[in-house]
């Protein structure tokens, strides 16, 4: 794993040394010796990693890392603060000025890089959100500005593993009372309840000797549901052994034990801003890729997601798996509507129908607006016959019941012409759409409120006004 690092630190030994350590891992590196080019540095290049000293004139590590992480541009980007202070009070003062983790002068090699390639598999997680949030931008489909990461809808939920009922109740404490709290002795109670509740932080005690902590964070890590869970780590500060493989495994923040309530909940706090932002982002992802399916007008799919849909009917067709129909089905007598009545009354009756569509349509059916007020099912496992009910049921279900037009406007009957055409083996979906449409223009031209089949140029027509 690679990535562009950044190492800030005032003493030209100190960089050149750094420099030299990582890019003998093949990273690449860039160097700055004071706070503010470090600044303008991370806005320009945008590097994976931060590597910060502390003690440097002018603006030291603690005010340059709370700039970055105040700033849009740059708040993604982990920071590993790199000191002669190793005091409990330094690191606590390090992580409430925005900083990932701590490591002390000397450096030890191994301990560097497990920390540095943990928080760039996080980092390119975020990249990735990052990148098609950014697209969801671009395109249109997100409009609202990212809600703060820091702000909390809800408590946060922790679990926390301890092999001591006692500890667990001091730890709990610790954290104080602004979150919900699930203390557990047994792993097992814990990995079940990790699987199907809800949390957002795993805290569990890696010195424990009741159970494997290890072994226990690398199943989470390799179940889906359990892959972006944020895990604390408590450990025994000599064990640099542990600490170096519960990273590798995928842990995400190592708390040194004996635990220092500050530092506890400053680290807990990080974990937590972090997991609130991912899910925002992954919300944002969700919400614009529901946008892009879905006609905001009637909350059907659209002719995108249909034709996406339609192209898998053929290919099921084309290899003999199952038959596919499509349906399109359009308003008759729409314009007077709108013209009479208005716009707005227009669209209440667009937003019944698909009401109706719905309702009258399978589960496994794909109902689309196609555009205006044609509309677009396709019906996999569906031949020619069984598509030409479910149309007429769905005319007679549509013409059944008046459609009410809103506040102190009378209540209109509506109806519906449709065309249905099977898939048939070889063919694109345009050429599918085609011959539905010209049996739904057939409809049409029949009278409407009637449905109509293509079959090689003879029409089947059910029964209607």
């Amino acid at each position: 794993m690679s990535g562009r690092i950044l190492v800030v630190d005032d003493i030209d030994a100190n960089v050149r040394l750094l420099k030299a350590k990582l890019e003998v891992e093949y990273f690449d590196v860039i160097t700055a010796d004071n706070g503010p080019d470090a600044i303008a540095l991370a806005r320009k290049a945008i590097p994976d990693l931060i590597l910060l000293d502390v003690m440097m004139p002018g603006m030291d590590g603690y005010e340059v890392c709370r700039k970055l992480k105040d700033d849009p541009r740059t708040r993604h980007i982990p920071v590993v603060m790199v000191t002669a202070l190793d005091q409990q009070e330094n690191r606590v003062e390090g992580l409430q000025s925005g900083a990932d983790d701590f490591l002390a002068k000397p450096i030890d090699d191994v301990a560097l890089f497990a920390r540095v390639r943990s928080l760039l598999r996080l980092k390119i997680v975020m990249d990735e959100l990052r990148q098609r949030e950014a697209s969801g931008r671009a395109l249109g489909a997100i409009n609202d500005l990212l809600p703060d990461a820091a702000q909390e809808d809800t408590p946060a939920r922790i679990m926390i593993l301890e092999d001591d009922e006692h500890q667990g109740q001091r730890l709990s404490e610790k954290l104080g009372g602004d979150y919900i709290h699930v203390l557990t002795c047994d792993p097992r109670e814990a990995s079940e309840r990790l699987r199907t509740e809800r949390f957002d932080l795993f805290i569990v005690n890696l010195a424990a000797r009741g159970f494997d902590g290890l072994r226990l964070c690398a199943r989470i890590r390799s179940d889906e549901k359990g892959r972006l869970m944020p895990i604390l780590a408590l450990v025994n500060g000599d064990n640099r052994e542990r600490t170096v493989r519960a990273l590798d495994i995928g842990v995400n923040d190592i708390l040194p034990r004996p635990v220092d309530k500050n530092e506890l909940v400053a680290r807990v706090h990080t974990q937590l801003k972090q997991k609130k932002y991912v899910d925002t982002l992954r919300q944002s992802l969700d919400a614009s890729f529901e946008m892009s399916i879905t006609d905001q007008l009637t909350g059907l799919h659209n002719r995108r997601f249909m034709k996406a849909r339609l192209d898998d009917a053929l290919a099921r067709a084309a290899r003999g798996i199952e038959p596919a129909s499509v349906m399109i089905a359009d308003v008759d007598f729409f314009k007077p509507v709108n013209d009479t009545y208005g716009h707005d009354a227009g669209d209440r009756v667009l937003q019944e129908l698909a009401v109706r569509l719905k309702a009258n349509m399978r589960a496994i059916d794909v109902v689309c607006r196609y555009g205006g007020e044609e509309f677009v099912v396709v019906m996999p496992g569906s031949d020619d016959i069984a598509a030409l009910q479910a149309a007429e049921r769905l005319r007679i279900a549509v013409a059944a019941e008046p459609f009410a037009l809103g506040q102190n406007q009378r209540s209109i009957d509506i109806t519906i012409s449709a065309g249905v055409a099977q898939i048939r083996a070889g063919e694109d979906n345009e050429a599918a759409l085609k011959r539905a449409d010209h049996a739904l223009y057939r409809a049409k031209q029949d009278g409407r409120n009637r449905v109509v089949m293509d079959e090689q140029s003879i029409a089947k027509t059910a029964s209607g006004q």
